[in-house]
């Protein structure tokens, strides 16, 4: 049976980055926005209030948490860009999650916020080149630096992790 907390596995780098694999990895990001609006289609408030799984968040605080991370993310890889090795900011993503926007903000506004932040993301990602993609940034919850292949690792998996937790209730509900 899967751990329903991580139903695609959890994050793995890979050994070895490929320019092939890079490339990969962004047109998964590119996909998310599309992955979750298929995931969460025709859903009513009461399934977009229930929880992925016990003690998790329901789905609508899933679809609010994707540009919440992403746009941390993507801040993330222009903070690395044009700064010598940042040290970023954490955030409490279930205190965001618990935040009142997540229950009182309808999932569209953030499934368009998801869209633009990715297309412009997209379009960073496409741009840099492969020496960039070495560039790093320091994270205060971690040990040395993490170069931005990692966090394009990172959030390749992230979004469908998350695409995933609403299929996979999806599935066990019979929605």
């Amino acid at each position: 049976m899967l751990d329903p907390r991580y139903p695609i596995g959890k994050f793995t780098p890979p050994d070895v980055m490929t320019p092939a694999l890079r490339r990969q990895m962004i047109e998964t990001i590119a996909a998310t926005p599309g992955e979750i609006r298929i995931a969460v289609k025709g859903l009513n408030d009461a399934q977009l209030a229930a929880p992925y799984r016990e003690g998790g968040w329901t789905v609508k605080q899933v679809v609010h948490h994707l540009p919440d991370s992403h746009l941390n993310a993507y801040t993330r890889f222009k903070l690395a860009l044009t700064e010598d090795c940042p040290m970023v900011k954490p955030y409490d993503e279930a205190a965001w999650a618990a935040l009142p926007d997540s229950a009182i903000t309808p999932i569209e506004v953030s499934l368009v916020f998801l869209d633009g932040l990715h297309e412009r993301w997209v379009n960073l990602l496409h741009s840099m080149r492969e020496e960039e993609f070495l560039r790093t940034y320091r994270h205060p919850e971690f040990q040395g630096t993490r170069s931005l292949d990692h966090l394009l690792a990172i959030y390749a998996w992230h979004g469908p992790h998350h695409v995933a937790h609403v299929t996979e209730l999806r599935k066990r509900m019979g929605w």
